[in-house]
């Protein structure tokens, strides 16, 4: 039996120019796509998307990259937990290299704090079993994709009876996120290119209030570059029939109008909406992000640690335009300190830090970047 290679199928040449000819053939007007998550920026410029598609379609970058909008005082908020004494942090991926406002996570733990980078939110159990005489602080970040694991980690938590485990939450929510943008006013666009992963547990429905609200387009599209290609030209056509515009959902191979229930079912037991959450270089939105509800508070970081946790706002530097990157403002080539100043080594903004932010894609693919770069 001849073996079947899913990936390699979504990124066939063949299939790739065949579609970029077809976008060339209809996309006759200028259409401006937010790609909301920070994975789709790569594809895009990994794959070297733009160059190949016509001057009428133009990539916006969106705030879709969780350590991205993570304003420093929240990062503050780690820094001094891990300063604790018999304190272990616990945090995933790019988090530890997002600075604060005098320092980073990577710092603290080269001068001998004890801060964990995780594969799975599930190693905190291992972590805290090992440790039973230290605070175990799990700083719990991104979008409704990651949001089901920190849900499934208290779980564990409560039923295994652990003492030792607390939650810092920081989950964010996409659909306010992408109603702030539109409702600003500031940015043109046309159309979305929906995030797939985290589709894959709201369910593309998440998007339909937008849609209605703003007559734009929300394609759900996967990671790979026939799926981004396919959904241009499905947004293309809904701009040609010129009938009302709708959600469609490119990705059907795993994401469904529903999404996944028992996620969102245990989600919804602990965790509610906060009443405000403030995204780096955008802005307070309200009810954006999550919280552990209060019969958890036994659990929560936030509660338990209050009195070392500052509590004032804090913006970027001067010369860092990250926020107007998120807000689909500008574009990384746009920063003067853009590969000068800033770079992956030493960043100075939060979209150079993330494999996800869009300053990262432009500074590791380079000449495969946008038009016109």
């Amino acid at each position: 039996m001849q073996k079947v290679d899913l990936i390699e199928g979504f990124r066939n040449p063949e299939h790739i120019k065949a579609l970029a000819e077809l976008i060339k053939k209809e996309a006759t007007h200028k259409i401006n796509i937010m790609e909301v998550c920070g994975g789709h920026t790569h594809t895009i410029m990994k794959f070297g998307l733009p160059q190949i598609l016509p001057q009428t379609i133009e990539f916006v970058h969106g705030p879709g990259c969780p350590v991205c909008i993570m304003p420093k005082e929240r990062i503050n908020h780690a820094i001094e937990l891990a300063k604790m004494p018999n304190t272990i942090l616990a945090t995933l991926g790019d988090m530890i290299r997002v600075p604060g406002s005098q320092t980073s996570l990577q710092k603290l733990r080269a001068e001998g704090k004890d801060i964990r980078s995780l594969y799975t939110p599930l190693d905190v159990i291992k972590i805290a079993k090992e440790n039973p005489e230290k605070n175990v602080i799990f700083f719990a970040i991104g979008f409704e994709t990651t949001t089901p694991m920190t849900a499934v980690l208290l779980d564990t938590v409560i039923k295994e009876g652990i003492k030792n485990i607390y939650f810092h939450i920081n989950h964010v929510t996409v659909p306010e996120a992408v109603d702030t943008i539109m409702g600003d006013g500031d940015a043109k666009i046309d159309a979305f290119l929906g995030p797939s992963h985290v589709s894959v547990i709201t369910g593309y429905k998440i998007y339909e209030p937008i849609v209605e609200k703003y007559n734009t387009p929300v394609v759900v599209a996967g990671f790979e570059p026939t799926d981004v290609m396919e959904s241009i030209l499905r947004i293309v056509r809904q701009f040609n029939t010129g009938e009302k515009r709708f959600v469609d959902n490119e990705y059907a191979r795993a994401v469904s109008r529903e999404g996944n229930i028992k996620a969102q079912e245990l989600i919804n037991k602990y965790m509610k909406k906060r009443e405000h959450f403030r995204w780096r270089g955008i802005g307070d939105i309200p009810k954006s992000a999550l919280k552990l509800k209060d019969e958890y508070a036994a659990y929560d970081a936030e509660v338990k640690f209050k009195q070392v946790l500052p509590t004032q706002e804090l913006d970027d530097h001067k010369a860092c335009i990250c926020g107007s990157i998120l807000k689909g403002l500008a574009k990384p080539y746009d920063c003067k300190v853009f590969g000068k100043a800033c770079t992956p080594s030493a960043p100075m903004g939060s979209c150079m830090v993330s494999s996800e932010g869009a300053c990262s894609a432009y500074f590791k693919y380079g000449k495969l970047t946008a038009k016109g770069a």
